[in-house]
C-alpha cells in the first residue's frame, strides 16, 4: 500500500475516510489514527494496524458540542458545560452511547468517549466528511505517541492510506478523559487538562437558586421544598460561622485588619462586633475579607455536588442581594410574609417576647425591597400547605425551565 501525504487537500483526506480508509491526523495532543467511527470494518483495521487489544474501546473525534446529542444518549447537562468550556481542546467526555455507534468502537460496552480536537485541519476534515472519527493515537500499542507527521509515518508508512501533516503537536500529551455516563463522575485518565479545573467547571452545570427573605417569613419551608427535589441546600450564614472556627487564613486576615479580634486563631466575636458595627468602613472591610472565603467554600460545595451527579442547589442567605454570591445564581427567590405571622413564628420558635420579635423584624429589609430585587416572590400569607404547594410549583418551573 502506498501512503499518501496530505498538507492542504483536506477534502481528499475526508474522501479516504468516508470510503473506509485509515488516515493519520493531527490534534493538539498527539497524532491520531482515524477511521469512520460508524464503519465497523474500518474501525477493525485500526485495531489490526495498531495491534490494539479488542477489549479497549475507542474515542471519537467530533466537530463540536452538537455531536453530544448525535452520538450520546441521555447526555447530562454537565457534558455540555464541559464541552462549552474546553472544546476544541484536550478533553474526552465519556457518555452513554447512542445505538448507532458500532459495538467494536465501544468494545462491547455501553459508553463512548467524544472529543473535539483543537486542530484546524482535523476540524475541517470532520466538517467535510460529516462523520465522527474513531481515533486512537497513531502508534503501535505500547509505543510512544507520535507528535509529528514524520513520527506517525515512521510507524505506519505503507500500512495506512494517508497522513495529514499539520505540523508538530502543541501539547504532546494525551487528553484528559472524564466519565459522565454515571454518577459520581470520574477522571478515567489524567491528561493535560487538570482534574480540578474540570471539577470546578462542572459546578456551572448546576441550576442554583438563591433564597432570601426576613426572619420568620418561611424560608425553611421553601428550602425544604428544594431539598425534596434533590437540591443541595447551602446555608451561607452557617458556612461563615464554620469558617470562623476552622479557617486559619480568614482568621489571620481578620486579625491583621482588626488587631486583637482573632488572637491565636480564635475569633473574639463581641470585640470584633464592637469594632465594626459602629464603623461602616470597617464593616465593609470585614465583609470584603469574609466574603471571598465564604464564596470559595460555597464553590467547593457546589463542585462536590456536581461531581456526584447533582443537578440543583440552593443558597440560603438573608444578605444575598448585591453581593458577589449573585454571580453564582440562576434565580433569586424572595420569601415574604405579613408581619403578624412572622412575629408569631419568631415568638414560638425562639421563645422571645413579641416586642423583641417585632423590633428585630422591623430592623430588616421590608417586603418592598425583595419585590424590587428578586426574580420571583413567594408570599407566605396562607396555610402552610398552600405555601408549600406554591414553593413546589415555582421551584419546579425554575429547575426544569
Amino acid at each position: 500500500m502506498k501512503t499518501e501525504y496530505i498538507t492542504d487537500e483536506l477534502a481528499r483526506a475526508a474522501q479516504i475516510l468516508a470510503s473506509g480508509g485509515l488516515v493519520a491526523v493531527p490534534t493538539e495532543t498527539v497524532y491520531g489514527l482515524a477511521a469512520s467511527g460508524l464503519d465497523a470494518a474500518a474501525v477493525e483495521r485500526i485495531y489490526e494496524v495498531k495491534g490494539r487489544p479488542a477489549v479497549k474501546p475507542l474515542s471519537l473525534l467530533v466537530p463540536g458540542k452538537e455531536a453530544l446529542a448525535l452520538y450520546g444518549k441521555d447526555v447530562p447537562r454537565g457534558a455540555y458545560v464541559l464541552a462549552e468550556a474546553f472544546w476544541p481542546g484536550p478533553l474526552t467526555i465519556v457518555v452513554e452511547a447512542d445505538p448507532k455507534i458500532p459495538e467494536i468502537v465501544r468494545a462491547g460496552g455501553a459508553t463512548v468517549g467524544l472529543r473535539c480536537p483543537k486542530s484546524d485541519k482535523t476540524l475541517e476534515i470532520l466538517k467535510i466528511c460529516g462523520l465522527p472519527l474513531a481515533c486512537p493515537s497513531a502508534n503501535p500499542s505500547g509505543a510512544a505517541s507520535p507528535k509529528t507527521a514524520g513520527e506517525a509515518a515512521a510507524y505506519f508508512d505503507g500500512e495506512i492510506d494517508a497522513i495529514v501533516d499539520g505540523g508538530p503537536c502543541i501539547l504532546g500529551t494525551e487528553s484528559t478523559i472524564v466519565d459522565l455516563s454515571a454518577a459520581p463522575y470520574r477522571i478515567l485518565r489524567q491528561g493535560v487538562l487538570p482534574a480540578e479545573e474540570i471539577r470546578r467547571t462542572l459546578a456551572d452545570s448546576l441550576t442554583v437558586i438563591g433564597v432570601t427573605g426576613g426572619t420568620g417569613a418561611g424560608k425553611t419551608t421553601a428550602l425544604g421544598s428544594l431539598r425534596d427535589m434533590g437540591a443541595l441546600v447551602i446555608d451561607a450564614d452557617g458556612v461563615y460561622h464554620d469558617l470562623c472556627e476552622t479557617c486559619a487564613p480568614m482568621l489571620a486576615e481578620i486579625e491583621a485588619r482588626f488587631p486583637g479580634t482573632a488572637e491565636g486563631g480564635v475569633l473574639q466575636r463581641k470585640k470584633l462586633g464592637a469594632t465594626v458595627f459602629s464603623d461602616p468602613a470597617a464593616l465593609a472591610d470585614l465583609d470584603r475579607i469574609t466574603q471571598k472565603y465564604v464564596i470559595a467554600a460555597i464553590d467547593e460545595a457546589l463542585a462536590e455536588h456536581a461531581a456526584a451527579g447533582g443537578r440543583y442547589a440552593a443558597v440560603d442567605a438573608i444578605n444575598l442581594i448585591g453581593t458577589a454570591l449573585e454571580d453564582r445564581l440562576d434565580a433569586i427567590v424572595g420569601v415574604t410574609a405579613p408581619e403578624e405571622a412572622r412575629v408569631a413564628r419568631l415568638v414560638a420558635r425562639e421563645d422571645v417576647s413579641e416586642q423583641y420579635a417585632r423590633l428585630r423584624i422591623r430592623a430588616q429589609k421590608p417586603d418592598s425591597y425583595f419585590a424590587a430585587h428578586c426574580d420571583h416572590i413567594l408570599r407566605n400569607d396562607g396555610s402552610r400547605e398552600d405555601f408549600r404547594r406554591a414553593c413546589d410549583e415555582l421551584f419546579k418551573t425554575i429547575l426544569e425551565g
